[in-house]
């Protein structure tokens, strides 16, 4: 197999895995229901990802690539410009909180990813509220405490979407969590009633 076709075969794996995780979850999902996924046997399906770990661990760290952008390229507009994005790719939202809460318990594959992630998430966050504010927010918290918030709404707006989708706006939502940090009159429906 040529290393263009190889790497196609890849991709198209970590394409069926996000689907397959995302209907059965983690635990659920088999290789076999991938590889059947792919038209592959498991035997082949092993070829290219030698266990279900080390196909976890691509998928998510493929997953990640697809958001990333150099750290020092964030400003606020492109982290709820993100968010933006996330509303329109549910499936890859509900694998991604699905590993995410799975990944909680001790044995959990994706336990150190994500422990990693969130270290390297908040980082970012913190670095990009610097930028916008400086050592201190308008509210007074410096920006790694605001970045622990941040993460925070992020995360569980993408559960309450993805659980009540027509109630919950999740990108409208996180602009008004914005407006909080920025210390700024949002547009919520209390601030237009004291106008």
């Amino acid at each position: 197999m040529t290393r263009a076709r190889s790497a196609e075969r890849r991709a198209e794996i970590l394409r069926a895995t996000l689907e397959v995780i995302a209907e059965r979850g983690y635990r659920g999902a088999t290789l076999g229901a991938v590889a059947e996924r792919v038209g592959l046997t498991q035997q082949g399906l092993l070829h290219h990802f030698p266990t279900k770990e080390a196909l976890l661990v691509a998928v998510l760290e493929e997953r990640d690539q697809w958001d990333a952008l150099p750290s020092d390229s964030w400003r606020l507009d492109l982290v709820a410009s993100l968010v933006d994005y996330n509303a329109m790719r549910p499936g890859i939202v509900q694998t991604f909180s699905a590993l995410l809460g799975e990944s909680v318990t001790d044995d959990h594959p994706a336990r150190d990813f994500f422990t990693r992630r969130y270290v390297t998430v908040r980082a970012n966050m913190a670095s990009v509220l610097r930028g916008a504010y400086g050592e201190r927010l308008p509210g007074g918290l410096t920006p790694e405490r605001a970045a622990v918030l941040m993460v925070a709404a992020m995360d569980g707006l993408q559960y309450q979407w993805l659980l009540d989708p027509d109630s919950v706006d999740m990108a409208e939502s996180f602009r008004e969590f914005l407006t909080l940090i920025e210390g700024r009159p949002g547009t919520t429906d209390e601030a237009a009633d004291t106008d």
